[in-house]
């Protein structure tokens, strides 16, 4: 009975603390009409930030929903970052989003919004809905 309870509550243990970063960058995409922009382009300059700072994991959370037209968020996380690497990660992070605002194909498809100073904390990811892991 004893292993039953320790076991159970090491697993509720690690289930709660599973979220590790307390400061997110968010990301928002909002739509104009039909839908909106895809996160492909930010989330392949995340990967490749990733691979060359040899960071073994960047924890990335999407919360989707937001408004009538499939709005969604992403939320980094930048706790583990260096000072260095966070002003390399939001540097690159504002000229992908650029990029991408920039070069759109369709005129009515939706924005993609970054602002450095807009920091998310952990308690603002508790009372999110629609919050998930974002693995892709």
């Amino acid at each position: 009975m004893k292993k039953i309870l320790l076991a159970a509550s090491l697993f509720c243990f690690t289930f709660f603390l599973s979220q590790k970063n307390q400061n997110y960058l968010k990301i928002r995409y909002g739509s104009v009409c039909c839908g909106p922009a895809s996160e492909k382009p930010v989330i392949s300059y995340l990967k490749e930030f990733k691979r060359k700072n040899q960071i073994r994991s960047l924890e990335i959370f999407i919360e989707k929903g937001v408004g009538r037209e499939g709005e969604y968020q992403l939320y980094v996380g930048t706790d583990f970052l260096t000072v260095n690497q966070r002003k390399r990660l939001v540097r690159g992070l504002t000229a992908a989003v650029s990029n991408q605002n920039n070069n759109k194909k369709q005129a009515n498809t939706g924005n993609v919004g970054f602002d450095s100073t807009d920091i998310a904390h952990q308690e603002d990811l508790m009372n999110a809905r629609n919050l998930t892991i974002y693995k892709k």
